[in-house]
């Protein structure tokens, strides 16, 4: 193993145990309220940096920088409509939410509309959420892992899912907060170190992206193929190669001729000089200049995916379980409004400097653009701009370190939501919440664990945002309409949440299975482009069969929905609030 390797190993032992030292504080917890709400006891400021922790993931740390890498412009979505979420999140379901009193995105459903069956379908969406949510954390620590030290990438899910069981078993909510408050500042500083270095190389180097050619292999460079992929060539080039190209066994040099297509098999070894254009994944911009047009490689419905992309992350947001929980810590609504918007501070500088990097990996980790492989980018960004050298291996290891804080964070706030519907909704309600959550912790973390050790083959940024189409078709629609219109009834949220769910879902059980090339925009039909990008269907669906079914229920709304409606949108010094908790547990 080599120096750098055993040394982003040790960061990222470094960065567990401190988390599980952090932790520790909440092996305190006795109270339902401590495990669940962290007893609504946390300072805005702190819990600004908490739901800032758990919710920038492995999709914002791995995956966007390596989008950005491959699609330019085009990728900054993702970034816009993740922090954006929490502006309409912060404008429509905040306060109100916490003003409910409820503890659980069920629980709410329950307070509003006092319906078991709304509740019981409630907590099996956050089950489905949280769990398709929890792949992608566990498989970017695998990755992680793999990448710097050699291991098999199974090992770091492993590892990475009984760390996060032992530390939310342990404290629940209370311990969470204070290692995801930990992780936030720690990841920040993570990419900022690298950004501020790699910046400054980047400077002196001279390079400018307003060119029409595509980047060039700094030094001579081997890629390994690990899985089948077209490569466009922009200008020709001369590699050698072993293994499969165009269906024919290929042992030596040949050359790629500008305008073509090429088709490597698995398992074959490209070897490029130093100075030689780099080829693409087919689909992606050739150029640098194309690579910062919007849209340059739209193929015919590209509007239709970017709209529907849009949709899923201003709205995902505010249905995603883990984000909600944190609100409910607050003390008031007028505390939790004021940690979203520290939220949109700290997620705005986070993401700045993820853009940063998906720039300077296009420079300097141009072999990803062959393998498709962009998630590693930010991970192999510091050697490959500082070499191996102390600089170089120790920021790497910081970055090793960040990368899997991100992991651990939002693990941590998936699994205690995971816990807590499944210690009030599915376990039994005898004996005390000190007894059932860690039971409920484990039930809810092992299943996840075990699928993560499964390569899915999906960018993580990707992975993401068909989980936040999910939510933005379940659990946005509910919360929207429960929050701020009195005629939503139990059967029309019912079959809001089902229809939205079954729609959204069928895109990301689709893309698990393989059917589902990720390539929605860059050509293909529309129905394609829904497939991977369903959200611009399933949320006005999912809002217009809550609609039309609530009027066609009307006698089912519940006689005290003024009173409820009331205590959501009151001002806290009226009294009004209510808490739905019980801590005789």
């Amino acid at each position: 193993m080599s120096a750098g390797a055993i040394v982003s190993l040790v960061a990222i032992v470094l960065v567990a145990v401190v988390s599980a030292v952090i932790g520790s504080v909440g092996h305190r917890t006795r109270l339902t309220s401590d495990f669940l709400v962290a007893s609504r006891s946390v300072p805005s400021r702190l819990n600004a940096s908490a739901i800032s922790g758990e919710y920038l993931s492995a999709a914002s740390f791995l995956g966007i920088a390596g989008l950005i890498l491959i699609d330019g412009v085009d990728a900054l979505w993702y970034a816009v409509g993740y922090t954006a979420g929490y502006l309409a999140l912060l404008l429509f379901v905040a306060a109100p939410l916490r003003r409910s009193g409820a503890y659980t995105v069920p629980d709410f459903a329950d307070a509003r509309l006092a319906s078991p069956a709304l509740r019981r379908v409630c907590a099996g969406v956050v089950i489905l959420i949280c769990w398709l949510y929890l792949l992608p954390q566990l498989q970017g620590a695998g990755l992680t892992v793999g990448v710097v030290t050699g291991m098999p990438d199974w090992v770091g899910s492993a590892a990475a899912g009984a760390i996060v069981l032992a530390t939310v078993a342990g404290g629940g909510m209370r311990s969470v907060t204070f290692v995801q408050a930990f992780q936030y500042w720690f990841k920040l500083t993570a990419l900022a170190v690298p950004v501020v270095v790699g910046a400054l190389i980047w400077l002196g180097d001279g390079h400018t992206f307003g060119r029409g050619e595509p980047p060039e292999f700094r030094e001579p460079t081997t890629v390994s193929v690990t899985t089948p992929v077209t490569l466009d060539v922009r200008l020709s080039v001369d590699v050698t190669a072993r293994g499969t190209v165009d269906g024919q066994p290929v042992d030596g040099p040949v050359r790629w001729v500008a305008g073509s297509s090429h088709d490597v098999g698995e398992g074959t070894e490209l070897e490029f000089a130093a100075g030689e254009p780099v080829p693409v994944t087919s689909g992606a911009p050739a150029d640098d200049e194309t690579w910062l047009r919007p849209f340059a490689t739209a193929g015919e419905h590209q509007l239709l995916a970017t709209y529907s992309l849009i949709l899923a992350t201003f709205l995902g947001t505010m249905g995603l379980p883990h984000v909600l929980g944190r609100f409910y810590t607050n003390s008031d609504g007028r505390a939790a409004r004021r940690s979203a918007v520290l939220v949109l501070a700290m997620l705005g500088g986070f993401y700045v400097m993820v853009t940063m990097m998906g720039v300077l990996s296009r420079v300097y980790t141009p072999q990803l653009l062959v393998t498709g492989r962009s998630d590693a980018a930010v991970l192999l960004l510091p050697t490959a701009m500082l070499g191996s050298d102390v600089l170089g291996v120790v920021i790497g290891g910081l970055v090793a370190a960040g990368a899997w804080a991100a992991f651990l964070s939002t693990a941590s706030g998936l699994l205690v939501s995971l816990a807590s519907v499944v210690s009030t909704d599915v376990l039994p309600r005898r004996g005390s919440m000190t007894a059932r959550f860690p039971l409920a912790t484990v039930l809810a973390g092992v299943p996840p664990t075990i699928v993560a050790l499964v390569p899915t083959g999906l960018n993580f940024a990707e992975a993401v945002a068909l989980v936040f189409a999910v939510a933005a078709s379940t659990f946005c629609p509910l919360l929207i309409l429960g929050i701020w219109w009195r005629g939503l009834t139990d059967v029309g949220a019912i079959a809001g949440v089902l229809v939205g769910g079954v729609v959204s879902t069928t895109a990301v059980v689709a893309a698990l299975a393989g059917l589902d090339p990720l390539v929605a925009g860059v050509g293909g039909s529309w129905a394609e482009v829904l497939l991977h990008r369903p959200a611009i269907v399933s949320v006005p669906l999912a809002f217009l069969t809550m609609i039309v079914l609530s009027r066609l229920t009307r006698p089912r709304r519940p006689i005290d929905v003024d009173q409820v409606l009331l205590r959501l949108h009151a001002p806290e010094r009226l009294g009004l609030m209510r808490d739905r908790l019980d801590d005789r547990s």
